[in-house]
């Protein structure tokens, strides 16, 4: 068993393949998407009605996980409503993943 990050974003939808893209280019080798509702500091969206957010997983090394939270923080904290954090997790298979 290996110790990697795995990375978890939730954001608006409009970000979906925006979101895909970065995490890609920055090094993620695959990601896992699931269509999530929720309510936050910001309360529910009134889209939300309408549209979901979506939620990206990747498994990823420390280092591809501070890259990719850095560009969700630089490019779309301030004008998206958007969560994004890393946590250890113990995986099968690394060669896969780092």
């Amino acid at each position: 068993m290996a110790t990697a990050k795995l990375v978890t974003i939730v954001a608006e939808s409009v970000l979906r393949d925006r979101l895909i893209r970065d995490i890609k280019e920055l090094g993620a080798s695959g990601f896992t998407e699931s269509w999530v509702r929720g309510e936050g500091s910001r309360g529910r969206r009134t889209v939300e009605l309408e549209a979901q957010n979506v939620q990206i997983d990747t498994l990823v090394s420390s280092e591809v996980a501070q890259k990719i939270l850095q560009k969700v923080s630089d490019a779309y904290f301030e004008h998206f409503a958007i969560i994004a954090y890393a946590r250890d997790v113990e995986i099968l298979r690394e060669e896969k993943y780092l």
